[in-house]
């Protein structure tokens, strides 16, 4: 079973500050996550200056008045994203970004040389772009929030059309936080009957449990937003992970993994046969017996631990003879019992 790979997303909880992001690489770094991963822009080719902002962006950004200015207050340079870049290499963790439109999306690939490259829910239906994504040949993550199962189909297989080296399929909930009764986790075993590939699983809830249990029903990647401090202005920090959180999460999918691991078979585990010797138990003698005499439920019993016979033996015992003198106490053998 391969590792699952995990992604710890500092998305924009960065608030535009280079010197946060870096915190943020290294909190990503000692959590034990395989990559952290950023949003590249440039606020003038993403978005009208009008735009709107969602409805969790009102509640959690009050201080701008529409999604333009809280945009470009979180933008970082390509310069900045260099340096990031660098500063991963140096902690021993993966870089990933997510690009938001064409420029972005030639800077990573053609200036940072990404070989992989995650794929936001809101471009699942831009298949113009995703041809562009394509034709860069990368392996590439696709979340797929907002999404019904025909439109995931046509932006998987336009992008493997267009030179997509793979593409791997993230269920996802796009609100922040994402409400427990509408993540529905079972999709991701759509997903997996429909498409010959990786399927993960972009969690916006709050804690650590759905992303636990997306692991345990088979989710291969995971994709976690994490913050140095919830209490931060901005959009995204109330729906993260703080840095304890984010290494907790990290030790329960490694532990998950291991404890889903196995062959499938029923049987004790190497550990456990030392442990049955003292925990099962084994029949004793109540009272001592002469050569002949008849073990009885009177004088047979079962107690910890297996010396000789187990205790799954006794209705076969009861109603034989002894083939010797047996003193009380003693463990019964089989050598002990005329058959």
């Amino acid at each position: 079973m391969k590792k699952v790979i995990i992604i710890a997303e500092a998305g924009v909880n960065h608030n535009g500050s280079l010197v946060l992001a870096k915190k943020l690489i290294d909190v990503a770094a000692i959590s034990g996550a395989d990559f952290v991963k950023f949003q590249t822009w440039v606020t003038d080719e993403l978005m009208e200056k009008d735009a709107p902002k969602a409805q969790y962006q009102n509640l959690n950004d009050p201080s701008s008045s529409n999604q333009y200015d809280m945009v470009k207050r979180l933008e970082l340079s390509f310069q900045e994203f260099r340096e990031l870049h660098d500063h991963c290499k140096l902690r021993n963790i993966g870089f990933l970004s997510t690009p938001d439109e064409e420029k972005s999306l030639d800077f990573l690939t053609n200036d940072l040389g990404l070989d992989l490259i995650k794929v936001g829910s809101g471009e699942v239906t831009n298949i113009h772009f995703l041809k562009k994504i394509g034709r860069k040949k990368l392996n590439v993550i696709l979340s797929t929030g907002m999404s019904n199962l025909g439109e995931v189909e046509k932006a998987y297989e336009t992008l493997l059309a267009n030179g997509a080296k793979s593409v791997s399929l993230l269920h996802c909930t796009s609100e922040y936080p994402a409400p427990f009764d509408q993540i529905n986790l079972k999709a991701m075993d759509t997903l997996r009957q429909c498409f010959e590939t990786s399927i993960g699983y972009s969690d916006h809830t709050t804690g650590i449990e759905v992303s636990v249990a997306a692991v345990a029903l088979g989710a291969t990647i995971i994709e976690k937003h994490f913050t140095l401090d919830k209490t931060m202005a901005g959009p995204d920090h109330k729906a993260s992970l703080d840095p304890v959180e984010l290494k907790n999460l990290v030790s329960a999918i490694r532990n998950v993994q291991l404890a889903i691991s196995g062959n499938g078979q029923k049987k004790p585990s190497l550990n456990e046969y030392e442990t049955k010797k003292v925990v099962q138990k084994g029949l004793y003698l109540r009272r001592s017996l002469h050569k002949g005499e008849e073990l009885t439920e009177e004088n047979i019993q079962a107690k910890r631990p297996v010396k000789g016979i187990e205790a799954s033996y006794y209705e076969l015992i009861v109603g034989k003879k002894a083939t010797k003198d047996l003193l009380a106490g003693q463990s019964l053998d089989f050598s002990d019992i005329q058959f």
